[in-house]
């Protein structure tokens, strides 16, 4: 067991799984869309629904889609910050299925583009990533990584992980639609990246998106 994992996490906030876990989920989204959204809803299952107010979800959520660390004091002023920016947000409440307690799908649009991502706080400030635009997988976040849309043809994967120059962890991969031959990769990496312009040069990806791990 590391220190981390005895004296807690460095945190703002009263409760790793109810804050922390929140800003982390919401934070993997901030940094896969490159940026604050225009819009953003948070979905809230579960015990989120139940103490997204007492517990500081609301905040932490707020935090992480506008980019602050766990340990920035400015958390506590973060309805000024979205405000300042023009963040136009809402807190829904909704059963998910079933799905971990503390769980929150959050839908953002940027840019004229809408995505989704769904996240469960599984405690202690870790994070568990269960879909990324329709497609299931069980991201840690502990990876950098990659999410690709491409065309679904023949030797399409191929081309794209022959030209990925490091190991590949974890692959998820779903056809998101038929018609315009639209494939969605999610690809976990065992180490840092650097060609990532190149991959995003290649006549079968459409869209490319680089989630850097948390230190």
């Amino acid at each position: 067991m590391n220190l981390l994992k005895v004296v807690g996490p460095v945190m703002v906030g009263p409760s790793s799984s109810h804050t922390l876990g929140a800003l982390r989920i919401a934070r993997f989204v901030y940094k896969f869309i490159e940026g604050r959204p225009e819009e953003v809803s948070f979905i809230l299952h579960g015990s989120f629904s139940k103490t997204y107010k007492g517990h500081g979800t609301d905040r932490a959520l707020l935090a992480g889609i506008l980019g602050l660390r766990q340990d920035d004091p400015e958390i506590k002023n973060v309805y000024e910050i979205a405000d300042k920016f023009n963040l136009k947000y809402r807190f829904l409440f909704e059963d998910l299925g079933d799905v971990h307690p503390n769980t929150v799908r959050i839908r953002v649009l940027k840019d004229g583009m809408t995505h989704e991502v769904e996240g469960s706080s599984i405690g202690g400030g870790d994070i568990k990533i269960t879909f990324i635009d329709s497609v299931p997988c069980e991201l840690s976040w502990d990876y950098d990584t990659l999410v690709i849309v491409n065309r679904d043809a023949p030797n399409a994967l191929k081309s794209i992980l022959s030209t990925i120059k490091v190991n590949v962890a974890n692959l998820y991969l779903r056809r998101v639609n038929l018609l315009q031959e639209r494939a969605l990769t999610i690809i976990e990496l065992d180490e840092p990246i650097n060609n990532l312009e190149e991959i995003r040069k290649l006549p079968c990806v459409f869209e490319c998106y680089f989630i850097r791990r948390d230190d």
